[in-house]
Order: C-alpha cells, then sequence, then structure tokens
C-alpha cells in the first residue's frame, strides 16, 4: 500500500475517535475510557510510523523548507504525546475538563493532519515518487504490525 493512502487511513480513523470522544457525554465513562485507549493506540503507532520512517525519507530527499515542515510536524506530535495526551489520561472522564482537553487535543490534531494532507503529503508525492512511496508502504506495513502486536501484549500485561 502507498504509504500517503495508508496515513490517510489513519486520519480517518484519529478523527473519528476524536468526534465519538468529543460527542460523548460526562456519564458516558466507560466509553470515555475506551476511546481514549482507542486514540492512544492508533496516535502512539501512527507517530512512529511517521517518524521512523516518511519523515526520513521526506526529509533526506528535500531542501530547508521540507526540513522545516519535518521539524513542525515532530514538535506536533511531541506536544501531543508528551503534554497533552498524559493530562488527558489523568483528567476523570466525568468532568466538563476532560471534554475542554478534548476539544485541545482534537483540535491541535486536526491542525496537524490538515497541515500534513495540504502541504507534507502532496510533497512526499512529488519528491519521492510512486514506486518510492509503495516502499515505504511496505515498511509501514510491517512497523505497524509489529508495534499493534507489541503494545497489545503490554496491555495484557498491565
Amino acid at each position: 500500500m502507498n504509504a500517503i493512502d495508508m496515513l490517510v487511513q489513519d486520519h480517518v480513523r484519529v478523527k473519528d475517535i476524536l468526534t465519538q470522544l468529543s460527542e460523548s457525554s460526562d456519564r458516558a465513562l466507560k466509553k470515555r475510557t475506551e476511546l481514549l485507549a482507542k486514540l492512544e493506540m492508533e496516535l502512539t503507532i501512527h507517530t512512529e510510523l511517521e517518524e521512523q520512517i516518511l519523515y526520513p525519507a521526506f526529509k533526506s530527499v528535500g531542501g530547508k523548507e521540507q526540513a522545516i515542515m519535518y521539524y513542525e510536524a515532530k514538535e506536533e506530535h511531541r506536544t501531543v504525546d508528551s503534554l497533552v495526551l498524559p493530562d488527558l489520561k489523568v483528567t476523570d472522564p466525568g468532568t466538563p475538563e476532560f471534554a475542554g482537553r478534548v476539544k485541545v487535543v482534537k483540535e491541535l490534531l486536526e491542525h496537524h493532519i490538515e497541515e500534513e494532507e495540504e502541504e507534507m503529503f502532496p510533497q512526499c508525492e512529488e519528491l519521492l515518487g510512486k514506486e518510492k512511496l509503495e516502499e515505504i508502504g511496505a515498511q509501514m506495513e510491517a512497523l505497524k504490525a509489529q508495534l499493534k502486536k507489541s503494545l497489545m501484549a503490554d496491555k495484557k500485561v498491565a
């Protein structure tokens, strides 16, 4: 599968989870907890695929503009992974604070997704080409399977 197609499918799943989370009520504690766990798994895998495989390939064939885009995207990942998501995970899902934090996560991720899909991904297609994106997609599929297996095993242990 083409790397870009795979990542866009991930974006659709993440946006769906975010919509369900933001539309859930303060009383839907179990649903919110499950959706948050699902969101965390999707983001963890997606971030690894981009940062280990796609982003370095993109940066290596680009110039200064692509390097800036690369670092901005990594910083957006760091903001969500290190700051916003950990805060959300320790927030009581039955509170207005949880709903507020979900809204912020949703806005950050939607902004990030939009930039990738409208700016970075078209440049990836142009700079890397169809054949290279197929090759990268295959690497990403293998890593995704490995990460899913590992994360599921960690969940069973916990």
